[in-house]
């Protein structure tokens, strides 16, 4: 019979998606403001995977990931995604739910072996968490190396958005020895 455990702390990821680099710089403030220092960020890369945010959004959007110094509980998934919710609204214009995005943010982290990303949308290969929140794992660490599901987003497949994840599985991996 198995012993329930507590999990290690994760390290907490946040994708963001804007037609505007500004939009980065004042998003990134408010969450350094909620969720502390901000330790790694990404390129900013264009993000021409679908044209499922054009009409909300517009064209021409950008891609950026960061990551924050601050480890967190897995269970922390929930809260954050109604909070990232919340600031996307604030960032609407006019603010409020009814409104048009202009910055998308999805929270997620990363542990030693996975990418989990949390999603308001059911699908088949999501686990209903709370609160209307669900989580899924988007990529596999194995053997040095990330690896996409069938259901993994195209930009969670990009080489480069490997390579930044593995530079904060690096740090997250300094953090755990050193606490």
């Amino acid at each position: 019979m198995g012993t329930p455990s507590l999990p290690q702390p994760v390290k907490l990821l946040m994708g963001l998606l804007a037609a505007d680099t500004a939009l980065f710089v004042q998003a990134a403030m408010r969450l350094e403001a909620a969720y502390g220092r901000i330790d790694l960020e990404s390129a900013v890369f264009p993000w021409e995977t679908t044209d499922y945010y054009r009409a909300e959004m517009g064209d021409h959007l950008l891609r950026r990931f960061v990551t924050f110094e601050q480890l967190i509980t897995p269970e922390d998934l929930i809260r954050l995604k109604l909070e990232a919710n919340k600031l996307e609204y604030n960032f609407a214009a006019p603010p409020g739910p009814a409104s048009p995005r202009r910055v998308n943010l999805d929270p997620g982290y990363l542990d030693t072996t996975k990418l989990v990303l949390a999603s308001t949308k059911a699908q088949a290969h999501r686990l209903y968490l709370s609160q209307g929140i669900y989580a899924e794992v988007t990529l596999l660490y194995h053997h040095a190396a990330y690896h996409p599901f069938v259901y993994t987003y195209a930009d969670y497949r990009w080489p480069e958005t490997h390579d930044f994840l593995k530079q904060a599985r690096t740090k997250y991996l300094k953090q755990l020895r050193e606490r």
